[in-house]
């Protein structure tokens, strides 16, 4: 695959975290915070199940292949939303983003530096060190 089309998707992927942001935090205002996720997750859930059940027929045998750890990326979504819900509506949300997408890079380093979790070992670099000195300048100006 072509780098564009891989930054496309990412970018795609960047702009639905910030309307899901959005529209999460009015139901969070409006309903809660454990709705808000419900709702999300309920949905996005129910979704894919059918697409799934479409495209593949629904077969999840292929779980068994894969290590435990890999199933909590389910309760660390429940936390992202959550996160995300709580948090838009009370800090706005290119306050809540920054501070969100400063901790997912510093978490990524780390994951990378050691390999965590099968991901392949990319040394953390001076460049990198300094990309989240400004990450954290950022969070600093946008706060203000």
């Amino acid at each position: 695959m072509s780098l564009i089309y891989l930054a496309v998707i990412a970018a795609v992927g960047g702009i639905a975290v910030a309307l899901q942001g959005q529209l999460m935090g009015g139901i969070d205002k409006q309903v809660g915070t454990l709705e808000s996720v419900f709702v999300t997750y309920g949905g996005g859930g129910f979704l894919i199940g059918i697409i799934m059940i479409l495209l593949r027929g629904g077969n999840l045998s292929g779980l068994s292949q894969v290590p435990w750890y890999t199933l909590l990326a389910g309760p660390t979504g429940l936390v992202l939303i959550a996160a995300i819900g709580y948090s838009v509506p009370r800090l706005g949300l290119v306050a809540a983003f920054t501070i969100l997408v400063t901790a997912q890079f510093i978490t990524a380093a780390v994951i990378d530096q050691f390999g965590l979790f099968g991901a392949d070992i990319r040394p953390i670099t001076l460049s990198r060190i300094i990309g989240m000195l400004v990450m954290f300048v950022g969070i600093w100006l946008v706060m203000q």
